[in-house]
């Protein structure tokens, strides 16, 4: 797999990048990472991105261009991530992670928003939901990880300790170059390939394997259940880590028909990210008319 440079990358993708610079929050207790568009859009919800566990806030640039022209947009770096202070436990479960999510959001100002989760982040949007519902006007969970908290204790080690043994063997950029490639369609771009790469590449592996820790310990169906609001979730048709059969318990427990999304793989806001811009905006304003 090439680097991710300048010189392989079209120039509109490093601008649109480089338009978002990473920008720092200091919450009680440490600090996130996050990037932003649209911060004087006042007559729109707000918008919150959170990504997955082999991702960051970078991996959402082109939501920030496109959804950024509409509305004030924000995605993090979750704990433990870009330069994201880590969750205290070194085990934790998604209400550590819901409860700074909290705290940054009530830093830089957003008291109510439309919330979304991609793969990891949506079990972290799922606990955030649980702990504080009535801030959510809408909850849209993109090829949401259900987690195995209810899965046998065999189960959660294996998967737990087989991605931890990962990390630690391969590091970032062995991990990268590995399975970077799962998390898109056969027909994604070769610019889509490399910032998949480049995203996985720049974990933290404190922050991975915290996060390995909560997937092991998670039950985002469960967390869903028991929330009131407008909800949605989606998947890509070509999604291989978490194809639709494992997303459609997600979608029931949340009541809702799974939504497919033709072509997409995992991270099918990356590889088609007008198609998923499109959908996020539309949901947007469904939760506004709600």
């Amino acid at each position: 797999m090439p680097a991710y440079t300048e010189g392989n990358l079209s120039q509109n993708f490093m601008q649109e990048l480089l338009g978002y610079p990473s920008k720092l929050a200091h919450i009680p207790g440490g600090q996130i990472s996050f990037r932003e568009a649209g911060q004087d859009r006042k007559d729109a919800i707000p918008l919150v991105l959170l990504h997955g566990i082999g991702s960051g806030a970078a991996s959402w640039s082109k939501q920030l261009d496109s959804v950024g022209q509409a509305r004030r947009v924000v995605a993090w770096d979750a704990p433990g991530y870009g330069e994201s202070t880590p969750v205290k436990p070194c085990v934790p479960v998604a209400a550590d992670y819901a409860e700074v999510l909290f705290a940054w959001l009530e830093t830089i100002e957003i008291d109510r928003c439309v919330m979304v989760g991609h793969s990891l982040g949506a079990i972290i949007a799922g606990g955030f939901a649980l702990a504080h519902g009535s801030n959510l006007a809408g909850l849209l969970l993109l090829s949401p990880a259900r987690g195995y908290g209810n899965a046998s204790a065999e189960v959660r080690d294996g998967k737990r300790n087989g991605r931890l043994e990962m990390l630690r063997t391969l590091g970032p950029e062995g991990l990268a170059r590995e399975r970077s490639s799962n998390m898109l369609s056969s027909a994604a771009s070769d610019e889509a390939r490399l910032f998949v790469h480049w995203n996985m590449s720049k974990v933290v592996p404190e922050g991975y394997e915290q996060a390995t820790h909560l997937l092991a310990n998670a039950d985002l169906a469960a967390d869903i259940s028991r929330f009131r609001g407008r909800i949605a979730v989606a998947v890509g048709a070509e999604d291989t880590i978490t194809p639709a059969s494992a997303c459609e318990p997600v979608a029931r427990a949340a009541g809702v028909a799974l939504q497919i999304v033709p072509q997409a793989g995992h991270a099918g806001y990356i590889e088609l990210p007008g198609v998923y811009s499109n959908l996020i905006e539309t949901f947007c304003r469904t939760c506004e008319s709600w």
